[in-house]
């Protein structure tokens, strides 16, 4: 599926509504550069996930922990997979949460076989187009 997105807002629910299709142990890859709204879509992961929680991008953490619910990961500064092992991060990917991962391409060595995509294209300054 593709859609168009205007707004940070829109790309939230966009995520919200990707939300009802998840599962216990999902693990979600998002593309796009940086700026195109992956953290905006993950917001939105979480409301459909019933989260109260402020969602904010794990930059320098790495991953944040929602509870069990969400675990959101930021792999920009990760050069391998064995990087992500060391630090633990992979243990999640087998759990009952679902696992959002931003830069995945980064640890792609250590990602699980069966894994859900979603790309968010820069069209302009505020137009996204994601497909799932």
């Amino acid at each position: 599926m593709k859609y168009l997105s205007k707004t940070p807002k829109q790309t939230m629910k966009i995520g919200e509504e990707f939300a009802k299709t998840l599962t216990s142990g999902d693990v979600v890859l998002l593309h796009g550069d940086l700026g195109a709204g992956k953290t905006a879509f993950t917001k939105g992961i979480a409301k459909g996930l019933n989260i109260q929680k402020e969602i904010t991008s794990p930059t320098y953490a790495y991953m944040n922990d929602y509870d069990g619910i969400l675990y959101h990961y930021d792999c920009y500064r990760l050069s391998s997979g064995e990087d992500a092992e060391a630090l633990g991060l992979t243990d999640y990917f087998y759990g009952d949460g679902v696992c959002v991962i931003e830069w995945s391409e980064n640890i792609k060595s250590v990602l699980p076989k069966k894994v859900k995509s979603v790309t968010i294209n820069k069209i302009d300054e505020k137009t996204r187009e994601i497909i799932i």
